[in-house]
């Protein structure tokens, strides 16, 4: 039976340790100074170290020969604390994790109170540190803050923020970090000599890989391939079987597929990584490690060996060629759609359909990036150029001709087999991006902003993809003053325009597109209006429609009811009120009161619209007030209006008086002026309501707020 290697190369001194030095020289400074404080804690990752350092700690302070920062390794002490040692009374290891309550923290203190049976300090090592309560903590405080001359303290912790401030604020904290992968490469290589143990090219990096920066992690596994090789020989193939990581000729071959675009090989990779049982997420981790390491072979050139420790020569001649072969642009580029597909595999359901599907990603984009190195592309002098970015299609239309298919389509005679192939040695520089178009110069009309509508969303889909999908169904009605007038198909889509959320929401993200496109900032007048066309329609009968929105058109089609005939007049420009970036109308003062009664004699105009025509369908122009007065007796013109229940009073008096009875004539007091707002109907019916009151004070509707009751969960 054998011990683990970890156990066996188990550090005795702080010179053995790898990767921590900044833990390990302020603790022999410390220890050369005979400065060494009453309670340490150790942080840091699992495996890397904590519980190690805190034993050698203890064997400089109880050296025969110390304090010191080297340790003899010959007295009683050094051979108890060392690696086959069975411990000292005087060194106490505490699981903090089993022992972590009041009652544990009350029989240490009693134990501290003794000195120590033979050495010179009695130190407490408390691993697992965390896991004490609060109460066990507080229990352990006044100790910790006085404890007596012979009492050390070395709390070991992965979680340095669980352990209590009042316990923590009283210790010396070191953190301890991972060992870099250069250093833990070097000390392994080392360890196989020792052990004198084979490895093939390419299995300590994986082992190094695979431990993540612990040295404990690191020489399990290593010990693992070890223990399962035979004649002391660790294979490639059977470390990269073991640790689960994908074999370099796999991925060799889909960076190759990938460099000459061959998208059976590919495939064919893809269905292997399938078959053979691996795992999609790490192989997709893999083939982007293998990008890394491409991208730095193509940067750095003969200097990749310094980066690229543990890679052999002929790895490093073979990377050299591959990314040659794309390009550090085109290498990028497929290294973003990796890590896209990667990000999006975390919780997939399908994580082979999204291997495919970024393979076939790679495939359709990766040759566009970058034209290969060593021979240019063969392209027909008439290729058009690279397109700008087009605004997006509405359903149903066809997409465009990449400039490649174009190319090639553009003679009758070529076909696909006949196509110039890319060869994939030579670089090609990758177009510089247009700069953004300056807005035009010029007065901004709704023509205009009809006819940069498409460019305004296309912008707009660049900066929101949600955006943009509201914004597509909306039509532009009108636009004046910096006033845009939008119509929505529906209400909900009106609603979402208008939410704002920290600033940011879908009216915003289109004002922003109209100012890059138009060069103004503009307000909205959003409503719902169903499907409004853009431009108006000759009616069924040949007569052109009038101009203006569809609510314009509509209301010269519809006959006002109420006799009169209807007033379609412009109303004020909505942003009269810049208050904010929504327009507004302004509420009428006593300055836009209507004019006064001009006498009993004038005409009376019609009502202006009816009770149930909404408000916003015509102009904000009131109607001149109906007035109504009351004039002595005698002298009552025949046409003036009379209340109804004082006529019906007077026939009443005059059936209740006797025949021969002279009644005096009755002489009506003259009567305040009394100005009706609201014109009866045709039908005599009396107007009431929301209609009205907007009426007498002239507001102009801006907008309807949709109302949703509320639910249990609202």
């Amino acid at each position: 039976m054998t011990t683990a290697l970890y156990r066996r190369y188990r550090p005795e001194a702080f010179g053995e340790m790898i990767g921590q030095s900044q833990v390990t020289d302020p603790l022999m400074t410390a220890l050369r100074g005979d400065r060494v404080g009453h309670a340490y804690l150790f942080s840091g990752p699992r495996g890397c170290g904590k519980t190690t350092s805190a034993r050698i700690l203890a064997r400089c302070l109880n050296c025969a020969e110390g304090p010191t920062d080297t340790p003899c390794g010959r007295c009683d002490s050094c051979v108890e604390l060392g690696r086959g040692g069975g411990g000292s009374l005087d060194v106490v290891e505490i699981d903090a994790a089993s022992h972590n309550g009041v009652d544990d923290a009350r029989d240490l203190r009693e134990r501290a109170v003794f000195a120590p049976a033979r050495d010179r300090f009695k130190i407490f090592i408390l691993d697992e540190a965390h896991m004490v309560t609060p109460q066990g903590f507080n229990a352990l405080l006044k100790l910790v803050e006085e404890p007596p001359d012979h009492v050390k303290f070395i709390f070991a912790t992965t979680e340095p923020e669980k352990v209590i401030g009042t316990i923590r604020s009283r210790t010396h904290h070191y953190p301890f970090r991972l060992v870099p992968p250069a250093a833990m490469l070097s000390y392994v290589e080392e360890l196989c000599t020792q052990e004198g143990v084979r490895v093939d090219p390419g299995v300590l990096p994986l082992v190094v890989r695979a431990g993540g920066g612990s040295p404990r992690d690191t020489l399990s596994l290593l010990d693992q391939l070890i223990a399962g090789s035979d004649a002391e020989h660790v294979a490639y193939a059977r470390a990269v079987a073991l640790l689960g990581y994908t074999h370099a000729e796999l991925l060799d071959e889909v960076v190759d597929a990938f460099a000459v675009q061959d998208a059976a090989a590919a495939f064919a990779a893809i269905d292997r990584v399938i078959q053979t049982g691996q795992d999609p997420r790490r192989f997709v981790d893999d083939l982007l490690e293998r990008l890394r390491d491409l991208i730095v072979v193509a940067a750095t050139g003969d200097g990749a060996a310094a980066v690229l420790r543990g890679v052999s020569e002929d790895d490093l001649a073979r990377m050299t060629k591959q990314a040659g072969s794309f390009g550090t642009a085109r290498l990028s580029a497929v290294a973003d759609l990796v890590i896209a597909t990667l990000d999006e595999m975390t919780g997939a359901t399908s994580p082979r359909l999204q291997l495919e599907l970024m393979v076939a990603r790679v495939l359709a984009r990766g040759g566009g990036a970058v034209a290969p190195a060593g021979t240019a592309a063969a392209v027909p002098a008439s290729a058009p150029a690279a397109p700008r970015a087009e605004a997006p299609r509405p359903p149903g239309a066809s997409a465009p001709v990449p400039p490649a298919v174009e190319a090639v389509s553009a003679s009758p005679s070529a076909s696909p087999a006949s196509a110039p192939a890319v060869a994939p040695s030579a670089a090609v520089a990758p177009p510089a991006p247009e700069p953004e178009p300056a807005p035009p110069a010029g007065p901004v009309t709704v023509e205009r902003v009809r006819a940069a509508w498409p460019d305004i969303l296309g912008r707009l889909e660049k900066i929101s993809r949600s955006s943009w999908l509201l914004a597509a169904g909306a039509t532009v009605l009108a636009y004046a003053d910096d006033v845009l007038s939008l119509s929505f198909t529906s209400a909900g889509d009106v609603a979402k325009f208008k939410q704002l959320q920290a600033g940011k929401g879908p009216s915003e993200d289109l004002r922003q597109a109209i100012l890059a496109v138009l060069g103004v900032r503009v307000k909205y007048l959003a409503r719902h209006d169903g499907a409004a066309p853009d431009a108006p329609k000759p009616r069924p009968d040949g007569t052109p429609a009038p101009a203006g929105g569809p609510d314009t058109r509509r209301d010269a089609d519809r006959p006002a009811r109420g006799g009169g005939a209807r007033t379609n007049t412009p109303s004020a420009p909505a942003s009269a009120a810049p208050v904010t970036d929504w327009a507004v109308a302004p509420i009428p003062s006593d300055d836009d009161a209507p004019p006064p009664d001009p006498g009993p004699s004038a005409s009376i105009p019609p009502a202006q619209f009816p009770v149930d025509d909404e408000p916003e369908d015509v102009a904000a122009t009131r109607a001149p007030a109906r007035v109504a007065t009351l004039a002595p007796a005698g002298a009552v013109p025949a046409d003036a209006d009379v209340a109804p229940a004082d006529t019906a009073r007077e026939e009443e008096d005059d059936l209740d008086a006797p025949a021969d009875v002279d009644v005096p004539p009755v002489v009506v007091p003259p009567a305040p002026t009394v100005t009706h707002r609201a014109a009866p109907r045709a039908d005599g019916v009396e107007r009431y309501g929301e209609a009205v009151v907007r009426q007498v004070l002239g507001a102009t509707f801006v907008r309807e707020e949709p109302y949703e009751p509320p639910t249990r969960f609202s």
